[in-house]
């Protein structure tokens, strides 16, 4: 049982300090500018890296057919919905709305 209290203490020091270390040794020094704007792209990429395969090949196969890849073709207005709006509860909301639409048709 000890073993796994330790593999858990282990882990959660695994997964913590990494997190941790970056805000204290960082939190009192100004980063460059050009850092701060290429900084700035990682949440995107990191999205887009999580979407893009799940709308494009939600298979493991490139499928852009109405009809075996819905999720692709609602995310198109979707994506409108969130850059206009920028409100993460219209854009949830009209993407949960517009995929029962068009599964109900």
């Amino acid at each position: 049982m000890e073993r796994y209290y330790l593999a858990v203490l282990i882990m959660a020091a695994v997964t913590f300090l990494p997190r941790v270390l970056p805000v204290l040794f960082l939190s009192r020094r100004r980063l460059p500018a050009a850092l701060s704007r290429w900084l700035a792209y990682i949440p995107v990429a990191v999205l887009a890296a999580l979407l893009g395969p799940s709308l494009l090949a939600p298979a493991g196969r490139l499928d852009l057919s109405p009809a075996g890849n819905q999720v692709f073709w609602v995310s198109i207005p979707v994506f409108f919905i969130a850059y206009f709006t920028r409100n993460l509860f219209a854009t949830v909301l009209s993407g949960m709305a517009l995929i029962a639409l068009w599964r109900l048709f």
